[in-house]
Parts: C-alpha cells; sequence; structure tokens
C-alpha cells in the first residue's frame, strides 16, 4: 500500500465517530437492534450443528452427503455477498437486513418439511443467501452507525456472533433430540422474532452526514476493492483458515460420539469461549502484540490443534477438550481478522466486507465436503491433519506479505 493510500486511511478513522463517545455500551438504538438481530441470525448456525450425525442417520445419508449443507450454505453465501453491498447502496442497510432475515425464515421452514437430504441440502443453500444479506449488512451497520470506532464495533459484532453461536447448540441439541426437523423450524421461528425487534427499534432512515446521499456501489466494486493488495491478502488467509474451521464445525460432530444433547454442550462450551475471548483477549493481544502478530500467533496454535486432533482422533476426552479450546482460538482470530479487514483500506466498508466475505466463505465452501470424502476414502484422521495443513498455510500468507499489511496497525494505533 502507498504512503498516500495509508495517509487516506489513517484519516479516515476519526470520521467514525470515537472522537464523540469512546465507550463501547453508549451505542445509538440502531446498534442495539442490529446486535439483538444478529445473535438470534448466529443461533441459527449453531442450531444446526448438533443434529448433523441425526440427519444422516435418519435422511440414510453418507457424511460427505449431509457435510454438503455446510457447502451449499457457504457457497451461495460467498457468491451472493459480491451483491450485498450493490443492494444495501440501494435499498438501505434496514430493508436489506430485514430481506435477510425472511430469506433464513423461508427456507429454513423450507428445509424442516424436506423429506430427502439433497432437499435439505438445496435449502441450506437458499439459507445461505439470507445469512449473506444479514451478516453483510450487519457488519456494515454495526461499523457504520457506532459512535465508538471500528476497532470497538467490530468487538460488539463479534460478540453477537458469539453469543449466539453459544446459546445456539444447546437449544439446538435439546430441539433435535426430539427431531432433526426441530432446529430449522426452530431458526424459522427465531427469525420471527428478529424481523420483529428489527421493524420496531431500527429507524427507518439513517441519519444524515456532512457527505450527503450514500454513494451506489456497482458489482464489480467488490473486485476491485481486491486489487488493494492487504485486502487481498487477508481475504486469501481467511479462505484457507475456514478450511480448518469449517472442517472443525462441519465434520467433528461425527467423530466425537455423541447424541445430540452431548453434542450441544460440548459446542456450547466451544461458543461461551468463542464469545469472551473475541470481546477481552482479543482487544489485549491488538493492543500489547499488535493485530498482525497476533494473527499469526492464533493461527499457528489453531493449526497446531487440528494436527493433535487429527492424530488423536479415536481419544474422546481429548477431542472434546480440543473443540472446546478452539473456540477461545477461534474467538480472537474472528476479532483480530474483522478489525484488520476493516481498517485494511480506505475502501467503503461494504465493499471491503463483500470482498473479504466473499474469498473467505469460498474456503468455507470446499472445506466441509472435502473433510467428509477424505474420511470416506481414508480414515477419519485425515480431514483434521489436511484443516491443519491448509490453516498453517493462512499463517504463511500473512507472514509473508507482511509489509503489504503492517499499516493496520498504525491505523489501529489512531484509536
Amino acid at each position: 500500500m502507498s504512503t498516500a493510500t495509508q495517509q487516506a486511511t489513517l484519516e479516515k478513522v476519526p470520521d467514525i465517530g470515537i472522537q464523540d463517545d469512546p465507550s463501547l455500551l453508549k451505542q445509538p438504538k440502531a446498534v442495539w437492534a442490529v446486535f439483538f438481530s444478529c445473535i438470534i441470525a448466529f443461533m441459527g448456525l449453531g442450531l444446526v450443528d448438533p443434529i448433523l450425525p441425526a440427519i444422516a442417520t435418519q435422511l440414510d445419508a453418507s457424511t460427505s452427503q449431509v457435510t454438503l449443507l455446510f457447502t451449499s450454505y457457504n457457497a451461495v453465501m460467498a457468491v451472493a455477498m459480491l451483491v450485498t453491498g450493490s443492494l444495501t447502496s440501494r435499498i438501505g442497510m434496514k430493508r436489506t437486513l430485514l430481506l435477510g432475515i425472511v430469506i433464513i425464515a423461508l427456507f429454513s421452514a423450507l428445509g424442516g418439511a424436506s423429506s430427502g437430504v439433497w432437499e435439505v441440502i438445496g435449502m441450506r443453500g437458499g439459507w445461505g443467501l439470507g445469512n449473506a444479506l444479514f451478516v453483510a449488512t450487519a457488519l456494515t451497520a454495526i461499523t457504520t452507525l457506532s459512535n465508538s470506532g471500528n476497532a470497538k464495533a467490530v468487538i460488539l459484532y463479534e460478540a453477537a456472533i458469539g453469543l449466539g453461536i453459544s446459546i445456539g447448540p444447546l437449544l439446538g441439541g435439546w430441539l433435535g433430540a426430539m427431531s432433526w426437523r426441530g432446529p430449522f423450524f426452530g431458526v424459522a421461528v427465531l427469525m420471527v422474532f428478529a424481523f420483529i425487534f428489527l421493524i420496531t427499534v431500527m429507524p427507518k432512515t439513517q441519519p444524515a452526514t456532512s457527505k450527503g446521499p450514500a454513494k451506489k456501489t456497482s458489482l464489480a466494486d467488490p473486485f476491485r476493492a481486491l486489487k488493494h493488495r492487504s485486502l487481498l491478502v487477508f481475504g486469501t488467509s481467511a479462505a484457507l483458515y475456514n478450511f480448518g474451521f469449517f472442517t472443525l464445525l462441519a465434520y467433528a460432530p461425527f467423530v466425537l460420539g455423541l447424541d445430540e444433547h452431548g453434542l450441544g454442550f460440548v459446542f456450547l462450551g466451544w461458543g461461551i469461549l468463542l464469545a469472551i475471548t473475541s470481546v477481552f483477549t482479543a482487544p489485549k493481544l491488538e493492543q500489547h502484540v499488535g493485530t498482525v502478530k497476533s494473527l499469526s500467533l492464533v493461527l499457528l496454535l489453531f493449526g497446531v490443534l487440528l494436527a493433535v486432533m487429527g492424530i488423536f482422533t479415536s481419544t474422546q476426552w481429548l477431542l472434546i477438550t480440543c473443540v472446546i479450546i478452539a473456540g477461545a482460538l477461534l474467538g480472537n482470530n474472528n476479532t483480530l481478522i474483522t478489525t484488520a479487514v476493516m481498517n485494511a483500506t480506505d475502501v467503503e466498508r461494504s465493499t471491503a466486507s463483500a470482498a473479504y466475505s466473499f474469498l473467505r466463505f469460498l474456503g468455507g465452501a470446499v472445506a466441509p465436503f472435502l473433510a467428509g470424502k477424505l474420511s470416506e476414502i481414508f480414515n477419519p484422521h485425515v480431514p483434521f491433519i489436511v484443516g491443519s495443513v491448509f490453516v498453517f498455510l493462512s499463517v504463511l500468507v500473512i507472514v509473508c506479505n507482511y509489509k503489504h499489511i503492517k499499516h493496520v496497525d498504525d491505523v489501529e494505533g489512531a484509536h
């Protein structure tokens, strides 16, 4: 990145509003509306995880077929991320969020009513479309409307994700013990509550700014954004890291040897650590170690943890422990990398988020199916080993491109 671009990025920081009120908790009403809707939306992700083995059994499906529930979800999400910025700039953040919620509710309900695994896979793809509209816009909404600056806004966003993901598996295990369809219908009901909350609490129009009306973005803007080396580096690293993340999320339930309740409690522990570390530990790492170095360290540890899971896949207690500990590493990483992306360039936040998320979810689309296939072709150990290799590669991408991304720590220091 050129000196001029770095300076532009640094100069952009004060516009966020941190000078008005740096407190994390003193936010506009609109921010809290999006925050609580995010919790409900991300409960949906965790709700489904404990029922993956049950779906395989009751729908007579193979492991690789069931992991396609995550592949279709992430693949559609990746592509849909490219249109979120363009759509939001035309119909507004609130309408985009509401549209995403409606699509999630519709396709999760249709998934619960499906009679075969391929129908469920298709409905999960539709669910991914809704989630893309909601997730990318929610991040943009919180960072744009927050009066506490980029870093604290990202912490708030990641806290909502962590809370949703931690509560979801417990509820999913309880509903899934009754029927694998329960969590799907549960998500639909939760989305109705999210819709009502958002439509009544979030303002119809956003506050006017001195910059005038928002610029309408085109479908090509996310690709143009990837010409920024720093954004491309973080997106590529996230795509590789997501191989490990979704190997753990989509494949681990098949080898833990637990029922729906047991899986719910394991991923509850995982989600709690993810929530705690994303809010409390990650900011301290940023402050004392630096964003880029902290990212490298956390990803390195996650790669080692996946390798341990690959070696000791048959040892249940160790596997459970590793899954829970992974939550702490993933919580730190999610906040660190999201903060880095938001500070990487002077590109519009919605466009940067769309470009980065496109690359990130491409990795998440390939990994689940690959993990399932590797377990069927070779043995249960291989998916974790392969996942760890991809995570190590994500560290290599960061280290080899350090000179192109080190400026994010300068931007963070301006806070």
